[in-house]
């Protein structure tokens, strides 16, 4: 008789997490994002998660980074249409079509201050922020 052991793992998300509701385009919302902020977001090469046995989820991904603040701004649902039942990079959060992850934000960028400046964009309907240690597919958002 073999004993199985398992690995249990408990990640803990050091950055804030907003969701967006919008139908722009990904490129077209960092755009709006790089306006209103006054960033520099740029495209990084797809994010590809793999699914056990299956093919892979791909979603787009942006990136602006300095010394102290790095600024994620990810597609939640795949691009590249699949037979998964889940296609979302997180599939708890699922009614937002983007995802911004912020480290280390200051007060203009964190909080109901950058919701408030998000939800100005016109290309933004909608946004909110929540905590990511509370999401079950967190790890999916740790690069």
């Amino acid at each position: 008789m073999t004993k199985t052991f398992t690995l249990d793992v408990e990640l803990a998300c050091d950055f804030d997490l907003f969701g967006l509701v919008s139908s722009a385009r990904d490129y077209s919302l960092a755009w709006a994002l790089n306006q209103a902020l006054r960033l520099r977001l740029r495209r990084q090469p797809d994010l590809l998660l793999p699914l056990p046995g299956r093919e892979h989820l791909v979603f787009s991904h942006y990136l602006y980074a300095t010394e102290v603040l790095t600024l994620r701004l990810f597609r939640n649902r795949a691009l590249v249409p699949s037979a998964f039942p889940k296609p979302f990079l997180a599939p708890d959060v699922k009614e937002y079509d983007y995802l911004l992850a912020i480290t280390n934000g200051s007060e203009e960028l964190a909080g109901a201050a950058l919701v408030a400046r998000l939800t100005a964009l016109a290309a933004v309907q909608y946004a909110t922020q929540f905590d990511p240690n509370t999401l079950k597919y967190k790890e999916n958002l740790i690069l």
